[in-house]
């Protein structure tokens, strides 16, 4: 499940990427300088660039969604394989020192 879920994920990620390209900038870009967004705004269709915004959408969630699945699809390691956590444990469960503390006896003393 876990290998179905990351493949479905890079296969999502890799058409967002393709649709992303498809688009027409909005800003017009390097081609409103040079005439060329008048010829586009003449021939593009309306329906098309719709389609290609909610494309994009689609798989931007798609692409999240497949992402949180594989991290509930993760398989679990039985045991903490992680050096540092278990030194922690070790220090943390080590015995306190018990040594009593020296008393300064001027500090008992009345003035």
């Amino acid at each position: 499940m876990y290998t179905l879920y990351i493949s479905l994920a890079i296969f999502a990620a890799v058409l967002l990427v393709l649709v992303v390209l498809a688009q027409n900038s909005k800003g017009g870009g390097l081609s409103s300088q040079f005439g060329g967004s008048s010829a586009s705004n003449l021939i593009g269709v309306k329906k098309t660039g719709d389609l290609l915004e909610r494309l994009t959408w689609g798989l931007a969630i798609a692409v999240m969604v497949f992402s949180l699945a594989t991290n509930f699809a993760t398989p679990s390691q039985s045991g903490s394989s992680d050096e540092l956590l278990e030194r922690a444990k070790e220090q943390r469960t080590a015995p306190v020192n018990t040594q009593p503390k020296p008393t300064d006896s001027s500090a008992n003393k009345p003035k």
